[in-house]
């Protein structure tokens, strides 16, 4: 069964006019960047609408992963021109405000109770690879290209280094962020930046058959596992052994480890 869901500030819009789409098909949640003739470039409407649809996608019990994808060639190009022109004439409190809307959707994406997955073909770059790198899992074509450009305009990379820096190595991170090129998918999965990559011909079927292995998951142990593995980042190794033993206990009393340790038991004979 598909469920829709859309942007409550363009309810009266047709869907070639929705910043972002949204629908559930059984256990996943498909965001859809579309501004496929901007090259899904992020404005307000767009992030404000995709902070939407992850906090729907979130509070659905029956959803147990989110995808992420850009409609047409490209999954996104970063800040659209206007989003430019506004960043350039724009006071020191209204660039800080704008700046902590993308803060704002960076950490919702790690606070969602499932994985968010990004499926990139085409081009990610600046905040789009941004974008991209915040999300859980990064699927990506083969003819995929990322990279940060902001340098070359004047700008700082400066949000996305946090995330950038958790994904790659320093020199790496540096070497990406200060040069601004463009790097290939099979590049990104040698840095780390990308989990698999998928012939372009077969990208969709892939990306499903991969989305599948979340749907029959405990969606209680998959969140808590989320929630611990980015809690314990810049933790003591005592303190992140302590959290998890905390976790542990939590994850015990569940009704979904309750039950499904019983049906393992079951089955087994024990």
């Amino acid at each position: 069964m598909t469920r829709t869901n859309t942007d409550r500030v363009s309810e009266s819009l047709g869907e070639s006019e929705q910043p972002v789409l949204y629908s559930v098909e059984g256990a996943v949640a498909h965001i859809t960047l579309n501004r496929p003739e901007k090259r899904n470039a992020l404005n307000d409407a767009v992030v404000s609408a995709l902070k939407d649809r992850l906090r729907d996608a979130s509070k659905d019990d029956q959803v147990r992963v989110i995808v992420i994808t850009g409609a047409g060639k490209d999954f996104c190009s970063g800040a659209d021109l206007s989003a430019l022109q506004k960043i350039s004439q724009a006071s020191v409190d209204e660039n800080a405000e704008d700046a902590r809307t993308l803060l704002e959707l960076f950490l919702l994406i790690r606070q969602v109770h499932v994985p968010v997955i990004a499926t990139v073909k085409g081009r990610a770059l600046a905040g789009g690879c941004g974008l991209a790198s915040a999300c859980d899992i990064v699927l990506a074509a083969e003819s995929a290209r990322f990279g940060y450009p902001e340098v070359k305009i004047g700008f700082v990379p400066a949000m996305v280094m946090a995330i950038l820096r958790r994904n790659v190595s320093e020199k790496r991170a540096f070497e990406l962020l200060t040069k601004g090129a463009e790097i290939s998918a099979e590049k990104a999965r040698e840095f780390g930046l990308v989990n698999e990559i998928f012939a372009d011909e077969s990208f969709d079927d892939d990306v499903a058959s991969y989305v599948k292995d979340f749907q029959g998951l405990s969606r209680s142990a998959v969140s808590l596992t989320k929630t611990l593995l980015y809690q314990i980042d810049g933790l003591s190794f005592d303190a992140a052994l302590e959290t998890g033993a905390d976790v542990n206990v939590i994850a015990r009393l569940t009704k979904d480890c309750q039950e499904r340790v019983a049906k393992f038991l079951n089955k087994t004979g024990s």
